[in-house]
């Protein structure tokens, strides 16, 4: 197939040769008409002067044919007349047809041949002209006049003119027309290259931007003629480029994720060649195969060889089978065949399904139901005692009341309501800690938050001494919480520290953005520290070593950033301060609301559960 520019110059070429062509027939027609013309013209006057001479001649007296074969002036006439470029012969004939005279003097006397008109040539169509003048050989005409004797005819002055030697002046002439016409063509050709490589430069530049995009690149660019019609085109290609560029980006991401989710599954999954070797293998595969490269790496009794020879021959997946692997876990075995497009296997997926890690969950699972039904019972048990402490501490006022005369029975009173009091504050933290909390979860900018808390913090730590600093950028991610619960979680974290720092220090506050798309709240202080054998206990619930502490403030601020699926570190050094480190998940889109506690039950209170730090905490 030709190219669009070769297609282009023939076509142009081709219009201006047929242009060319059409007008040197109509040149050649009108020039053989001419020439035709005026070689009709000189043979009429050489007839006209023939004629003339023969009158002449024949009013001498006598035999007038003999006189004009023997005259000397017809003679000269005759053999002049060759002189044309065009005329062949000149003769002067009898009435019967015979020669009287003739340029050629051997053919005195013989009889004249028939020959066509040039007059009825000349008035007969172009189309005839040009085929008389271009029959093969030449072909000869005559002009005819008669030649009188008084009132009767006694013969007729005959010039003969050959086409052929008309056809040769034609030629003569076309000679420069043809050269000129030929060069046109040339320029033509030239031009018209010229002018399809501007017209296509556009079509090659858009092809090799596609070229770079079938090659990947994304940041293609195409300079095109600053036409109307092309800034058009080139807008679109911008369009289609940062499309595609946006989808290729989206598929990226898109399979990043997916390696990210099958790199961590539990399960083992694995796709191999039809020749055994490993094409993917995520990290339970890899742990379960170890440094196999290829199936035939395996041992010949692998359960993973087996089925992947076996799904190699059938060319059909496997049923599901349990097997025990030689680390003794059971694994559930899937193997698929894969093929292409074509039906043309490709190579088998293999799936095995970790069942001793799906009944270690099973066992979580039911685990935790148990502990939050314990919870729930728990938290019944806690309102069923506030009840009669109410009461108990209500008669003791009355009591109180009745007993004024008797200070010593007071002082018994006293005491009874000291440990009531104390009671009903250990069963009004249990409650708060075991009570569902309905989160609402939203973006929250944590520099604000943390601002928030310090009209509270900064008298207790103006009380003690300490220098406050706050440390945060002002582009940090928002992080998906509930900010009233996280309020409270920073001002006990902050609270914690100054009562940890009774001679003066300094307590840092920093909040920076962290790995896995995760914000970092920094709490440190630069008090007593907390002792190692404590740090294991120091969320424990009511756990506390200063005098006066509940035991519960540390408990809910672990609880909290549970609940928002969080985490919380601690590092202590006694002497030199301690320091949390809170990490927490950054919000891409406001989240709904959603009842976590529900979910998480008391499970806190077996694992984790809660304390204030003790003293130095």
């Amino acid at each position: 197939m030709f190219s669009i520019k070769t297609k282009q110059v023939v076509a142009v070429t081709l219009i201006v040769g047929v242009a060319v062509g059409l007008m040197s027939a109509w040149y050649l027609s009108s020039l053989a008409s001419i020439w035709l013309a005026e070689t009709g013209g000189r043979a009429n006057l050489l007839g006209k002067l023939l004629l003339q001479r023969a009158f002449d001649v024949s009013l001498a007296g006598g035999d007038p044919a003999n006189n004009l074969a023997t005259d000397a002036g017809m003679r000269s006439l005759l053999e002049g007349s060759l002189y044309d470029p065009n005329v062949v012969y000149a003769s002067i004939v009898d009435t019967n047809g015979r020669i009287i005279a003739h340029t050629n003097p051997e053919n005195i006397g013989r009889q004249a041949p028939t020959v066509e008109s040039l007059p009825a040539l000349l008035s007969s169509r172009t189309l005839t002209q040009i085929r008389a003048v271009y029959t093969k050989g030449g072909k000869n005409f005559e002009v005819q006049q008669p030649l009188l004797l008084g009132a009767s005819q006694f013969g007729s002055v005959r010039i003969g003119v050959s086409t052929l030697l008309v056809r040769r002046s034609v030629e003569d002439q076309m000679y420069l027309p043809l050269l000129t016409s030929l060069a046109a063509v040339l320029v033509t050709l030239f031009t018209a290259t010229f002018l399809a490589q501007v017209v296509v430069r556009p079509i090659h530049v858009i092809s090799s931007g596609l070229a770079r995009l079938g090659r990947g690149e994304l940041d293609v660019k195409v300079d095109l003629p600053e036409d109307a019609e092309l800034t058009g085109l080139e807008d679109s290609f911008k369009a289609v480029t940062a499309r595609l560029a946006a989808h290729q980006t989206e598929m990226a991401d898109q399979r990043a994720t997916l390696q990210a989710v099958v790199e961590n599954f539990e399960d083992a999954v694995a796709l191999f060649s039809p020749d055994g070797g490993v094409l993917f293998a995520n990290a339970a595969m890899r742990a379960a195969m170890g440094p196999a490269e290829t199936m035939g790496a395996l041992p010949a009794d692998h359960p993973y060889r087996t089925a992947i020879e076996a799904t190699l021959q059938s060319g059909t997946a496997l049923p599901p089978a349990t097997i025990r692997l030689p680390d003794g876990g059971e694994r559930l075995l899937l193997a698929h065949p894969v093929a292409d497009a074509s039906g043309t296997r490709v190579g088998v997926l293999l799936f095995a399904r970790n069942l001793t890690y799906l009944s270690q969950v099973e066992s979580t699972l039911s685990y935790s139901r148990k502990l939050t039904a314990l919870g729930r019972l728990s938290a019944g048990i806690a309102h069923e005692v506030k009840n009669p402490l109410n009461a108990t501490m209500i008669h003791l006022e009355l009591l109180k009341m009745r007993l004024a005369s008797a200070p010593e029975a007071l002082e018994h009173v006293a005491v009874i309501a000291a440990q009531v009091r104390r009671l009903d504050e250990v069963v009004q933290g249990f409650l708060k800690f075991t009570r569902p909390e309905e989160l609402r979860l939203e973006p929250v900018a944590l520099g604000p938050l943390v601002e928030e808390i310090m009209p509270i913090v900064g008298p207790e730590a103006s009380a003690h001494h300490i220098d406050v600093r706050i440390e945060f950028s002002s582009n940090l991610p928002p992080v998906s919480a509930d900010a009233s619960l996280l309020r409270q979680a920073f001002l006990n974290l902050a609270l914690n520290a100054c009562q940890a720092m009774p001679n003066g220090g300094r307590l840092r506050i920093a909040i920076s953005p962290a790995a896995h798309r995760r914000v970092q709240v920094v709490f440190e202080d630069t008090g007593i520290g907390i002792p190692p054998e404590h740090l294991d206990h120091i969320f424990d619930l009511y756990f506390t070593t200063r005098q006066g502490g509940s035991g519960i403030g540390l408990s809910l601020v672990y609880r909290t950033i549970q609940l928002h699926d969080g985490e919380i570190e601690i590092e202590s050094t006694p002497g030199r301060g301690s320091t949390f480190r809170v990490l927490l998940r950054e919000a891409p889109v406001p989240a709904a609301n959603v009842n976590r506690a529900s979910l998480l039950g008391l499970r806190d209170v077996a694992t984790s559960a809660a304390g204030d730090r003790p003293s130095g905490a």
